[in-house]
């Protein structure tokens, strides 16, 4: 007959709880009773069912993933890493997408209360203050991958920093007419990162001793439409930039574009300097900045698990390191020697 953790608790000499405690690696017991414990589940051949144990510590065995968009790949890796984080846990992943405004509210004024959710993480996603104060009232582990939320577990880029790593190579190449093409979100609620990446495009410049010229800062729908619409209005300008950043990969991808049909080559009339390392920018010989968009969903999947698990993380605010990428679409001021 199959044993119980009752039956191990009771031929042990001690509670159920502590059976579950010694064998999930939880505090509360002393070295000599875990190990105690797990001789004599070797012995007996116990498992421990993934039901009771959730059972015995008062879990669901359940976290919630939140994501504006399953879709895309900055989600989607995000999205795996989380995953691949939790596999081999005894956590079931639920995962809500909220692509659209309404659907984003629904959920916040829903909550997946009713479905016993252990902890819940959330991707990139703007949150307005009624809704963290629904998540306060939650009273479940909350985690953000890819941002920020007041003092809940995250795992992030600097973005501000990012975005110097991007301006600092236009300004080692020589270049002093440097634009950017920034992006405005979809959410009404804001979004952090164009703000912080639009700092460090400053901060560089003024590190440079270099103008920060208002018509060189251009914001455009996010996206590579965004881009397209961005760099054609700053070849329009009078006196057009020499070297443009651009939020992100996608942004400068629709740049690409725009220059490629005005018949201008990159590097030797334009530079240009994403920021991701999008899967294609290697196909488009993109210089970037890299971010490690899979590493921060696994980092966020283990802070929710090690919280989960021991009720608190050694270092739960994690700020994953940044670096640019130099491939041909960026190089020397157009008609400098050389």
């Amino acid at each position: 007959m199959a044993l119980n953790m009752a039956d191990l608790a009771e031929r042990a000499g001690v509670s159920i709880a502590t059976v579950s405690r010694a064998l999930s690696g939880a505090p509360g017991v002393s070295e000599e009773t875990r190990r105690r414990i797990k001789s004599l589940a070797e012995d007996l051949s116990y498992t421990v069912s993934p039901d009771a144990a959730r059972l015995a510590r008062g879990s669901n065995g359940r976290i919630a993933v939140v994501t504006p968009d399953v879709a895309h790949w900055f989600y989607a890796s995000m999205l795996d890493g989380i995953v691949t984080a939790l596999r081999g846990t005894d956590l079931d992943v639920l995962l809500y997408e909220v692509k659209q405004e309404r659907e984003r509210r629904r959920f916040f004024a829903e909550l997946p209360a009713r479905r016993q959710v252990d902890a819940l993480i959330l991707i990139a996603l703007p949150i307005s203050d009624d809704e963290r104060r629904r998540l306060d009232l939650m009273g479940v582990t909350v985690v953000m991958a890819g941002g920020t939320l007041r003092d809940h577990p995250h795992v992030r880029i600097d973005d501000v920093a990012a975005a110097r790593q991007a301006t600092a190579q236009l300004v080692r190449a020589g270049h002093e007419r440097i634009a950017m093409i920034n992006s405005t979100g979809t959410w009404s609620l804001e979004y952090a990162a164009p703000g912080a990446r639009l700092r460090g495009f400053t901060a560089a410049l003024e590190e440079a001793g270099l103008d920060v010229r208002p018509d060189y800062v251009v914001h455009r729908r996010w996206g590579s439409h965004g881009g397209v619409e961005g760099m054609s209005e700053l070849l329009s300008l009078p006196e057009p930039p020499t070297a443009v950043v651009t939020f992100s990969d996608e942004v400068a991808f629709g740049a690409l574009r725009t220059l490629r049909r005005a018949g201008l080559p990159v590097p030797h009339a334009m530079s240009v300097v994403g920021i991701d390392d999008h899967h294609l920018a290697d196909m488009f010989d993109l210089t970037t900045v890299h971010q490690p968009v899979k590493q921060q969903g696994t980092v966020a999947g283990e802070l929710a698990h090690r919280i989960l698990q021991r009720g608190e993380a050694d270092s739960p605010h994690v700020t994953l390191p940044t670096h640019i990428v130099v491939r041909g679409t960026t190089g020397p001021v157009p008609g400098a020697p050389g």
